[in-house]
């Protein structure tokens, strides 16, 4: 009996997880074009997505900024780890502090206190600006996905490769960066994952010109959202379900071995 009640208050979380990601999915095959009927089905909303040039733009202008500013948190994060890994307990504590702000504190914040400080020095609100702002608050995620790879890793084997003749650069990339290479796959994933999702620093540092995903999608709901919204969402979510899927495999089968 209590096996029982476990397995139905895992499916009805799971169910109440899920439950608004199916019936986006099932309108996004809708025959008409609301979302208070389901008439039959039908792919024409995801011919209509892709014929839709505003919203394409917006999404490749969203994967983008996404890249870009995950690549450059990745090389940022990866290095700051490496540095606070080397200071004195209390400096680390100190600098661990200030990297925990920009997560802690409140997103609409720091759109605001960037939009301001963008303005303040001369710089028109665009993509340059965008992707400086989703670096900021991307760097912080990647210090804390990285840094307990490195106070996990051996440096006794780094240091003996020194001592045996390799350079540094040689030892820590045949040594030390497979060992911390999960962390910073990790905050990558996790840096990519923040910056296409973001909506509210978006909003404020992208300007007028340069329209992101979330901000396009913002922007209809202001009026009746079309099931092109449905079947890009849907879309998207069996990509990750997918890569999800194959990661799972992979390292399934990497155990085993």
């Amino acid at each position: 009996m209590i096996r029982f009640l476990k397995r139905f208050y895992l499916g009805f979380i799971l169910l109440f997880l899920y439950a608004p990601i199916l019936v986006m999915i099932l309108f996004s095959f809708n025959k008409g074009d609301t979302r208070a009927n389901f008439t039959g089905l039908s792919f024409q909303w995801y011919t209509k997505m892709f014929q839709n040039s505003t919203l394409m733009e917006a999404l490749i202008n969203t994967l983008v900024v996404a890249l870009c500013a995950s690549v450059i948190a990745t090389v940022l994060g990866t290095f700051i780890a490496f540095v606070i890994a080397k200071m004195s307990p209390a400096n680390k504590s100190i600098s661990m502090k200030l990297l925990n702000i920009p997560m802690l504190n409140a997103e609409i914040v720091t759109g605001v206190s960037l939009m301001f400080f963008f303005v303040f020095i001369s710089i028109s609100l665009g993509f340059t600006t965008l992707l400086i702002a989703h670096v900021i608050f991307d760097v912080p995620y990647v210090v804390l996905s990285v840094l307990p790879r490195i106070r996990q890793s051996n440096k006794s084997i780094y240091e003996a490769a020194l001592d045996l003749g390799a350079t540094p650069v040689t030892a820590f990339r045949k040594i030390l960066l497979p060992e911390i290479m999960p962390g910073i796959f990790s905050g990558a994933l996790l840096a990519f994952t923040m910056s296409f999702d973001d909506f509210i620093i978006s909003y404020y540092t992208s300007g007028p010109g340069f329209v992101t995903l979330s901000v396009y999608i913002n922007t209809m709901t202001k009026r009746a959202i079309p099931l092109t919204i449905n079947a890009l969402s849907t879309f998207i979510f069996v990509i990750v379900f997918v890569l999800l899927l194959i990661t799972n495999l992979k390292g399934k089968k990497n155990s085993d071995k």
